[in-house]
This record gives C-alpha cells, structure tokens and sequence, in this order.
C-alpha cells in the first residue's frame, strides 16, 4: 500500500462520506508499464464544505475535476497515496484522470507475460486496500458503492469482472495515447450490486474459457492458453455445484451477484481471492502433473472457502479490519463443514482440519505476536500481518466449538437471519452474535469474552491415581495456561479410553463433559482400568493442545499409533506428539522414531504428508546436533523401504518419493533420485513427469550432483512459467558459496516478480546447508530495514520471513534480532514479524536440549 490507512481515519471518512457510485475506464493498451485509468465517482457529504481524501496509488494524475471545478492535482502525494478534496459539497461527482502502474508483486493489477506464447495476462488482487492501484476510490470495506466498468483491451482477450458484459465492441481503429493504431474491443460491464473496494476485480488476456450453468447460475473457468489441456474442469465444476447447493441449503438466501467465474491466474501471491463473482486462485491448483489426493482436497476446501465468501464477507461485510476473523474463519469452518456433508470426502474432512488447521492455529497462537481472534488493527500496516493461523484456524476451531455449544440448526438459523437483517450491508461481531443469541437462546457475552478477546492456547493433561489392580482412584482433567495468558476457559471435551485388543487399538469407554478451571474431576472414569491410551478432547470437540500422559505416549512410539480402527483419533495423537515435540516435552528422536513406526499405517494422505514433513523439519531443526545426521539416516532409510513397499501408482508412492527428495543428502539415496530421474530406475506405477522431474531436479542439485548445466538444460524442456520459477528454486540450492551469493544478489536487488522472489527464497533457505547461510545471519540484518522501507508491502514480508536466519540456530541470533529491534525500532510489522523468527530459533534451542538429555 502507497499509504497507512487509521482505523480512525477511516471512521471519520465514514462518518462523513456516502458513497453511490464508480465509473471506472480503463485503457489497457497503453504499454507494458502504464495503463490509463478514468474513474466517475459520485458521493454525498454529511458536512458540506468538509475536506477528505481520494485514494491513488503510484499514479501520474493528469486531472481530476471535483463539482466541475478542476482541482491542483500537484496536491496529489505520490507517497501516500492520496489526492485531497477540498470543500465538498452535499452532493459530489469527481472525475480523476490518471496512469496508473502495472505491478509484478501481485498487487493491484498485475502483469504478466507467458514465456510459452509470450501473451499478456492480467489480473487483480486488491485486498486488503490495493484497489486504489488500479482506480481512484475510497478504499475501506465500509465505504461501500455500485462499480461500473468499461475496458479496452486488445480485441483477442477475454476481459472479466464482477458483472457479466453487457457489450463486446471491436472497434474499427484505435488510436492509443502515444498514437498507435491496433486491434482494440471496447467492453462494458453494468453496475454492480453494492460492495466494497477490495472485492472488485478485473483479469484481461487470452484466457482460456470453459463455461457451463448449475441451478441458474452461469459458471465459468479460465486459466492461461498455455495451460488449457491441464484444467480439470469436470472436477472442478463438480465441486462448484456440490457447494452452491450446500450452501443455498443451509444459509437460505440465493448466491447474490448472478454469474460465478473462477480463475486460475499466474503469479497470484495468495491461495484464492473472493472478488465478488470473479473468484482467483492461485495458478499451481491446475494441475499439470500428478498430485495426491491431499492437494485435490486442499483445493476443493479453498473453491469452498471463496464460495462461502460470496455470503460472508460479500453480502454481508466487516465493517472494519477488526473482524477480518469474521470472514476468515466463518468461510473455513463453512467449507470444511461443506466438504463433510457434501463432497466424496465425507467426515474426514474434519480429520484434515484437526490435522492442518489447528496445528496451524497451535503454532501462530503460541508465538510472542499472539493476538485475540477479534484483533485490535489499528492501520492497514496492522492488517497484513495478521492473515494468519489465528484468523484463519483459530477462528475456525473456535466455531466450531460454539456449534456444539449451541447446536448446528441453531447456529445456521442465526447465520440465515444474519444473512437477511444485514444484507448488502457492514456489521461488526456484535451483530452476528446478537443473532446467534436469539436463536439458541444462550447468552455469548461470556463466551466472547472467553475465546474472541483473549490470546494464547490453554493445555488440558489428565491426572489420576490407580490401585493396585489398575483402576482409577481419581480422575482429573488439568487445565493449563502460562503467567502472560492466564485465561482459563470453559471447553467441553470428550475423554477416550483406548485399549489394545489383537492388532487394534480400540476406543473402550467414551465420557463427555465441561472442563471448567484449573482441575475437573471425572467421577464417570473412577474404577475403571487404566487403558493403553487414554485421549483428553477425543473426536476434536475444542481448541486446545493436549498432553499424554507416560504410558499413552510409550503405547505409541510402540507401534500404537499404527493400530487405530478410526483416522482422527490418530490425527489428534500425531498433532499432540508433535506439538510435544515442539515444546519439549518429547525428544526429537522419539518422535522420529514414532514417525518410522506409525507411517505406513496412515491411510490418509494430507495426514501422511504432514507427518513426514514434521519429521524431516524434526530432524533438520530440533535434533541434538550431534545426532541428526543419525536421524536423518533413519528417516531416509525408512522412506527408502515405504518407497519399495508402496502400492505401484498410489498417492502413497507419490508422497514417499517427494518426502526422500526433501530430505535426500548421502551419496546412496541420491544416487536412487538421480536413477529415477535418468529411467535407470523404475518404479511400477510412478510416473517421472514434468513437476517430479522438477523436484527430482532440485534435490540433486540440493545434494551437490546437478549444478547450473543441469537446470538451464531442464528449462530448456520446462520453457514455462513455472518451470522458470522451479529453475530459480533450484539455482538458489545450488550448495555453493557462489550459489547462495548469486541468490542473495538477485533477492536483495528488488527486480525479481513475486513469484520468483519466493521461488528463489525457498531455494535459497534449503535447510540442507546451515553452514553455506552462516554469513547471511548478520546480512539479513544490514538489508531487511532498507527492504522493508522501499518494496512493497508483500515482498518486504516475503523477504523478511522466507529470509530471517532460522538455520542459524544459536542464542547469536536471537541476540542479533533483539538488538537490531533495539537499535532500529522497526515498525510494528517489521518488529512482529523478527520476534516470530527469533521465537523459532528459541524453540529449536529447547527442542534439541530436550533431545541432547534423551541421549
């Protein structure tokens, strides 16, 4: 963003302005830089003779005409963004004609060329507060208006918005600005229904275009030209209809904004964006090699996601960035609850979502940057950082819990009346509580202050005495919180008895119940026999990490956790051996050796994937020193053995082989990659296409056995967009001095797009050479200042934390980052985001303590 938005300065410009209408025209044929951008807004003032402000970012204003009189336009601040309006009157019409900029980080209005056919390709990302880079406006979600939009573009694109097209007209000569003559069409779209900025949209190029209609409803799919033969469009319509009619049934009012088009655009900086009726995704989720079954379900959950947006979030918006949670965490639970219900993936849904969601909530809630799920955002800078595992996950879990609390009908009743009473409108988490309240009939005052207003993740452990027989003498639940967040919340959980009968490990006993305070006791469990495993918040009822006790936890790394009959009490005992781990309270080595076990039992694959990614960044971060080179050997051999044992052309096969190549360092198992990438190897079922060749790729070169001959030769058969992404990634590994130093150069230079800076980045921050990045640990700290304060906002983010010295894992660092924040005072999101990493580097240091004594 140019400028910083207040959440203060946006009240008072609400408080102030009415909004009615945009008319924004766009000359897209301007040149690879610029593009010209006329925008008709017509507002009213509650206080005539008022002054405001107008928001434009990295604009040439040529003139803007306020009431009929031309204003200054040398009073435009090209830093921040914003063009004053000086004396409104009741009623305003302005007129502001500018060029604006094109970007390559995704913001605003993205521009990108294919390297395939060379077309040009455009699309629009403007949340949080971007739209102002492609038209003037009021750029806050509350200040909301009907957008209406003429385009001229280049007669063989596909231009798409919020609204269908009402007109498509070629015109017969076009002179641009700087005089040239092309083939040009003019489109135009109608008025929108009212919403806010950040929702609309536009994307322009030769967009591939399929189409089709579910339930009245014009559908549409695009992608790049260069991709067409890649788009699933049957799966993907499949899920579009399951949703639409998921959604219709519960929340009760029809899709609003009549067509619905998705597309899959190049470089998008984030997974989806939820523009009203003109959805994007990021581009990876068209898929042009195989994938597991995880990354299908991932995408379905994400068109899910956007879909649900269409309600919450569209219809019906935050008033302000406080409750961005709000949006967020509704559409999560609403698309997971979805994909229960609704889609082939039935209750198992709910086992990804323990098994992704929470432990990303678990993490982000445990950092020093914690915050409440109705977070204070004081200014658009507060914002963007706080997309995150709280707003997201949290805020998911959290429902979900207020669902049992309340009942589902009851919820999805509230959720219907909500839809009608502020339809089109702005609200705040008062009013969707208010409503939930009416029809459950319960009081959430408390319940609001307990779980939305609060930070931090509560620990329940079990406590208990035995006789000599086994048998419980007492049986409590421990409820835990630490001194800086000492809020101990009301949850109800389950409590699973487990036991051990033949090869199964079998839920015996089940009890229900309130955990209130810092001890509850369970009279319901006293007399029966201790189990082999016992699982406080069985079946995933709250938000909260738990602990297992000794022989629970022995009961697993024994080989228990491969005998469960049912998939999410298993996902809940990997998630809390894990977040052990991570708080070291397990060594690494028991937990490798849990993995090792466990593994081949897991027949779900998004949990699978996630275990073995656990365990490699186990082994890489949080092992004794002395002893991870032993445990990467027993990771990658184990691997090796799941490779030769799994099913020929399973996703199992898949996910194993990508596993090793992640992990891959000694001479024998890159040797087995480079055979698979050469065909000496085969494997039954695995096919070594375009994207595993890529990973195949990166690993050798990781490894020291492929260089730069090597990745430009692959290029030269991958000449795409993303293969020129996988090439950054894999120059970026190569482990050089000279690799790395060309790596940095190339990051810290500002040139790259985005999607090549994170490419690179990744490749870059491989964890396979802590010793090559030593250097870079003080270097970061001479750059990320004049980073921060030169790129844009997701790029400075990027850098900031894809290149924070996490491998530097010593107290040195976390010195350096303390006295770089001491000395420099960075920004709020700059400070947040160095705490984050030097809390990283905290917990590995505990980890491996834990993991030194384990020895």
């Amino acid at each position: 963003m140019a400028g910083n938005l207040t959440r203060d300065e946006a009240r008072a410009r609400a408080r102030l302005l009415s909004v009615q209408s945009y008319a924004v025209e766009l000359d897209l044929t301007e040149g690879e830089e610029r593009f010209e951008s006329v925008t008709t807004v017509r507002f009213t003032s509650a206080q005539p003779g008022a002054d405001t402000f107008i928001d434009l970012a990295d604009a040439k204003v040529r003139k803007a005409v306020l009431n009929g009189t031309e204003l200054d336009v040398s009073a435009y601040d090209q830093e921040t963004g914003r063009l004053p309006l000086p004396g409104l009157a009741e009623t305003n019409e302005l007129r502001v004609d500018a060029d604006c900029s094109y970007t390559r980080t995704g913001e605003g209005l993205h521009r990108f060329v294919d390297p395939v056919d060379k077309s040009v390709y455009l699309h629009s990302q403007f949340e949080t507060a971007d739209a102002h880079r492609m038209y003037a406006c009021f750029d806050q979600p509350d200040l909301k208006a009907t957008f209406e939009l003429t385009v001229l573009a280049p007669s063989y694109w596909e231009v798409i918005s919020n609204s269908a097209p009402d007109a498509a007209e070629d015109l017969v000569e076009h002179h641009g600005r700087h005089g040239a003559l092309q083939a040009a069409k003019r489109w135009h779209f109608p008025a929108t229904p009212v919403m806010s900025t950040y929702i609309t949209a536009l994307c322009a190029g030769p967009y591939h275009k399929v189409t089709s209609e579910h339930d009245g409803i014009p559908l549409g799919l695009y992608c790049r030209a260069s991709l067409a033969e890649h788009l699933d469009a049957d799966n993907l319509f499949e899920i579009t209809r399951q949703g639409f009619d998921f959604f219709h049934k519960v929340f009760g009012v029809r899709y609003p904004f009549g067509k619905y088009d998705q597309l899959f655009v190049p470089e998008f900086n984030a997974g989806a964006m939820e523009n009203a009726g003109c959805v994007t995704f990021l581009e990876d989720y068209v898929f042009r090699s195989r994938v597991t079954d995880a990354i299908i379900e991932r995408r379905a959950e994400t068109i899910l996601h956007e879909m649900a947006h269409m309600w919450f979030g569209d219809l019906v918006t935050m008033r302000w960035w406080d409750d961005l949670w709000l949006n967020e965490s509704f559409a999560t639970y609403a698309s997971v609850l979805c994909q229960a219900e609704a889609t082939r993936w039935g209750q198992g849904a709910w086992t990804t979502f323990a098994n992704v969601e929470k432990s990303w909530a678990y993490r982000q809630d445990q950092l020093p940057s914690t915050h409440p799920i109705a977070a204070d955002i004081v200014d658009m800078h507060a914002v963007e950082v706080n997309f995150d595992g709280i707003t997201y996950a949290k805020g998911a879990s959290v429902l979900k819990q207020l669902v049992a609390y309340v009942g589902l009908d009851n919820f999805l009743a509230g959720v219907r009346d909500y839809f009608n009473e502020h339809a089109w409108g702005n609200t705040t988490l008062a009013d969707l509580l208010a409503a939930l309240e009416r029809t459950s009939g319960r009081d959430l005052s408390s319940w609001s202050k307990e779980w939305l207003e609060t930070s931090w993740v509560n620990t329940l452990r079990p406590s208990f005495t035995t006789d000599a027989e086994g048998r419980f003498l007492e049986f409590e639940v421990l409820q835990e919180a630490p001194a800086d967040y000492p809020t101990l919340r009301s949850h109800r959980v389950a409590i699973g008895l487990y036991s051990l009968q033949g090869e199964a490990l079998v839920r015996t006993r089940r009890v229900e119940l309130d955990v209130v305070g810092a001890r509850t006791a369970v009279t319901e469990l006293v007399g029966e026999v201790q189990p082999d495993l016992i699982l406080i918040n069985d079946d995933d009822l709250t938000y909260a990490k738990i602990r297992l006790d000794e022989r629970s936890l022995r009961t697993l790394v024994d080989g228990g956790i491969a005998r469960f009959t049912e998939s999410l009490p298993r996902a809940l005992c990997w998630s809390a051996a894990w977040d052990m781990t991570r708080d070291a309270e397990m060594s690494t080595r028991d937990y490798v050796a849990l993995a090792i076990s466990g593994i081949a039992s897991v027949k779900d694959i998004t949990v699978a994937q996630t275990v073995l990614r656990q365990a490699r960044l186990a082994v890489q971060q949080y092992a004794d020193p002395a002893w991870r080179a032993q445990g990467l050997t027993l990771l990658t051999s184990s691997l090796r053995s799941l490779v030769a044992g799994a099913e020929p052309g399973s996703d199992h096969q898949l996910a194993y082989v990508n596993a090793l190549s992640a992990a891959a360092t000694s001479p024998e198992d890159l040797a087995f990659l480079a055979g698979l990438l050469d065909g000496s190897t085969v494997l039954d079922g695995l096919t070594v296409d375009t994207d595993l060749r890529w990973t195949l790729i990166q690993a050798l070169v990781s490894g020291g056995v492929l260089g730069e001959g090597d990745i430009a030769e692959e290029l030269l058969r991958d000449a795409t967009a993303t293969g020129e992404r996988s090439a950054a990634l894999s120059r970026a590994a190569i482990p050089t001095a000279e690799g790395k130093a060309k790596a940095w150069a190339a990051m810290t230079e500002g040139k790259l797009s985005g999607a090549l800076l994170r490419s690179t980045i990744v490749g870059f921050m491989d964890p396979r050479h802590p010793d090559l990045l030593e250097p870079y640990a003080t270097k970061y700290f001479e750059e990320i200042g004049r980073i921060w304060k030169t790129w844009t906002f997701d790029s400075a983010q990027n850098f900031a934390t894809g290149c924070y010295p996490a491998l530097s894992i010593s107290p040195e660092t976390v010195a350096r980052t303390q006295d770089f924040i001491s000395a420099q005072e960075p920004p709020h999101a700059l400070r947040r985001l160095l705490l984050e990493g030097a809390d990283g580097i905290g917990r590995a240091l505990r980890a491996q303590a834990k993991d030194t004594s384990a020895a």
